[in-house]
């Protein structure tokens, strides 16, 4: 059984930076896609970037393209997501994902796995 544990939100001034990680354990994710998405309060789930499992490919979502960066340290089974220049309309409930597929994907309805999620508050 796949367990995910986020880390790293919290409340910051529009501007500043955070890096978000992602702790899995009970299985290896080396042969598993890795997704962030995020859920601001009343909004859908908006899947912002995705890593292949080899690290290569990244995906990322319009709204966060230039400030976000996705990574992953197999060897560490955590994955990463640094976002920086954070905007008031950046807050939500972030969450990482597994698929046992190598590709990347932005599609929620992809991803097996999920972890409980991290705050990010961006306070103008």
């Amino acid at each position: 059984q796949v367990q995910l544990v986020e880390s790293g939100g919290g409340f910051v001034q529009s501007g500043r930076s955070l890096n978000l990680s992602c702790a899995a354990s009970g299985v290896s994710l080396d042969m598993y896609g890795i997704g962030w998405f995020r859920q601001a309060p009343g909004k859908e789930r908006e899947g912002i970037a995705c890593i292949s499992a080899t690290g290569g490919p990244t995906q990322y979502a319009d709204s966060v393209k230039g400030r976000f960066t996705i990574s992953r340290d197999n060897a560490k089974n955590t994955m990463y997501l640094q976002v920086n220049d954070l905007k008031p309309e950046d807050t939500a409930v972030y969450y990482c994902a597994a698929r046992y597929m190598p590709y990347v994907s932005r599609n929620s309805m992809e991803y097996e796995f999920w972890g409980q999620g991290t705050h990010v508050t961006v306070s103008s």
